[in-house]
């Protein structure tokens, strides 16, 4: 059985030059992956290149005068920081100032528009039926839109792709006058008491209430339907105004951009769903049907009763009355319809979109609904000047402590530090292209903590090469020659790199989530580092020493090599001898 064990041994040791091999060309690889994205540095974060610094002062709503408290920015503070930050490590920060106060700092590169339109965009969150809608400044009609098919995962379909060939035959009289009527008409379907609670034992008594109700009606929806009139989406002002004022159980009237680019405007009724009755949103691919990008909505057990109610009655009607709009800050965000009601507690929005659309609209519904309004007080360009000044003095503190590592592993190990010394730089050229490649795929950006992590992160590497090269030392002073030692020193030395890196990931991770902002991207920096460590160790620094412990500057234990048995006080070799035989007496002979 020691022969095969022998074979084995040997087989393993002859291939160091594959792991080198490998871990150069993915070397190669990631560096020209960093140069074809365009990206050949690293994204900085606020405190290093700059941005963009937007304050949001909170307002408070009509019957709510005491809505403003620490309980409620907080909770919007958190929203807030998930929407700019829900699709990567963009290294947004936001934080309360005074009582009424939240500041976001939006880092140089990344979508500042974007961004603005994720904090800005602060009402809550609603879902409510279209009364009638049309392109604004023409007089379209909704055309009949494709019917949605129902499965154990309840569909609705986006209608944004209809919107641009609404029929125009009508004229805009007719058209005006039709969806006005509808309007009227849904409005006092809404207001009109039932019989039972019209009747009473005086005729008169109850007929004054039910004459009053009327005209309220009456009253409510012609006010309605001049506003839905006179708006025009396409102006700006106008688009501001649009249902300032209404409640959510007040109908309203608002705007909303279609599939090409066209503002639509619509009168829209009561909200009937909440943006707090949605437990999670999400875009996904799909690729059974080959239907594109598509959103998927879960509600809470409150909000599945609401939504089946208000898609039952929505299923019953014609186009576009069985359509609701996802409303957030009053513009519409969505229209999609539906053909039947939604029952299962779980919904998905399909048509026309692409990815980023998608994601956009499941952030919105994921993060949309805020406890306060808010209003921008203010957006400023911010400069990195201090920062720039605390990265100078950062590096050079990195640079002061990579070189007193190198001094100390020059003097103490020697000519092992030659097996070091590359292992740190692969570290260091692995992190670097890595974290630029990084910037563009998920929005990290390098900020001041995560430079120190990457600072730490040398001492993590060294301790790996350190706890190598002490176990060699080991085998060496127990008499073994190096080629063995290196071997029988690797499991060893690897079980404890593992655990101690495990333990520093562990850290890391717990740090990430628990926290946001820049000591995210300490975490962050931290985590990625010890994840390359291993990589490193396993990958070149042991293949590297196998290659090294087979030149005879190693093998022979020089003094300088770092492995001189005498210096390290190492036990003679073990060696057979045979036992003198005993003196023949010549008497006996």
């Amino acid at each position: 059985m020691a022969a095969p064990k022998k074979g084995r041994s040997a087989s393993a040791q002859s291939r160091p030059g594959r792991s080198l091999a490998f871990i150069l060309i993915a070397i190669a690889a990631l560096t020209g992956g960093m140069f074809l994205s365009g990206h050949p540095t690293p994204r900085l974060g606020i405190d290093l290149a700059g941005g963009t610094s937007i304050t949001l002062t909170a307002k408070n709503e009509p019957g709510q005068p005491n809505a403003i408290n620490q309980t409620n920015m907080n909770t919007a503070v958190d929203i807030m920081n998930r929407r700019v930050n829900g699709l990567g490590v963009s290294e947004a920060e936001v934080q309360t100032q005074g009582s009424d106060n939240i500041i976001v700092n939006i880092p140089k590169g990344t979508n500042s528009k974007e961004a603005r339109d994720q904090v800005g965009t602060t009402a809550k969150l609603y879902f409510r039926p279209v009364l009638a809608t049309e392109v604004s400044g023409s007089a379209a009609s909704a055309s009949p839109s494709p019917s949605a098919s129902s499965s154990s995962s309840s569909k609705a379909t986006d209608k944004a792709t209809e919107k641009a060939t609404s029929s125009s035959s009508a004229s805009p009289t007719s058209s005006a006058t039709s969806q006005g009527r509808a309007v009227t008409d849904a409005l006092k379907a809404d207001s009109t008491p039932s019989a039972s609670s019209s009747a009473s034992p005086s005729a008169s008594s109850s007929a004054s209430p039910s004459a009053s109700s009327s005209a309220s009606a009456s009253a409510a929806a012609t006010k309605l339907q001049a506003q839905y009139t006179a708006l025009d989406c396409t102006d700006k002002a106008q688009r501001a105004k649009a249902g300032e004022g209404s409640k959510a159980t007040d109908p309203t009237v608002a705007c909303g951009k279609n599939s090409s680019g066209q503002w639509q405007k619509y009168v829209l009724g009561p909200a009937e769903v909440k943006g707090t009755d949605i437990k999670s949103a999400s875009a996904v691919f799909d690729t059974q049907s080959a239907a594109g990008w598509k959103v998927t909505m879960e509600f809470t057990s409150g909000g599945s009763k609401k939504f089946a109610d208000i898609t039952g009655k929505l299923a019953k009607n014609q186009s576009p009355q069985n359509q609701f709009a996802i409303v957030l800050d009053g513009d519409v965000v969505s229209d999609p319809f539906v053909n039947q009601a939604l029952t299962g507690g779980n919904a998905e929005i399909s048509g026309s979109f692409d990815q980023t659309e998608a994601q956009s609209l499941a952030n919105m519904l994921k993060y949309g609904s805020l406890p306060l309004d808010f209003k921008e007080s203010s957006v400023t360009t911010v400069t990195a000047a201090l920062g720039g000044e605390q990265l100078h003095a950062g590096l050079i503190a990195g640079a002061i402590g990579l070189g007193l590592v190198v001094i100390y592993l020059v003097v103490y190990y020697r000519g092992l530090s030659i097996i070091a010394i590359p292992s740190l730089l692969v570290s260091g050229a692995l992190t670097y292209v890595i974290m630029a490649l990084l910037g563009p795929t998920i929005g990290f950006a390098l900020n001041l903590p995560a430079v120190c992590g990457a600072i730490v992160a040398i001492g993590i590497t060294a301790d790996s090469f350190i706890v190598f090269f002490e176990r060699i030392r080991d085998e060496i002073r127990e008499g073994r020659s190096l080629r063995p030692a290196v071997e029988r020193a690797w499991p060893r030395a690897r079980r404890t790199i593992l655990v101690s890196d495990f333990v520093s990931f562990l850290a890391a991770a717990v740090l990430f989530i628990v926290t946001v902002g820049k000591v995210q991207g300490f975490a962050f920096t931290l985590g990625l580092t010890t994840v390359l460590d291993v990589v490193v160790v396993f990958f070149f620094t042991k293949p590297l020493m196998t290659l090294l412990a087979r030149r005879k500057f190693y093998a022979s234990g020089s003094k300088w090599s770092g492995l001189d048995p005498k210096a390290l006080g190492a036990k003679p070799p073990l060696r057979r001898t045979r036992r003198p035989s005993a003196p023949v007496d010549p008497k006996e002979a």
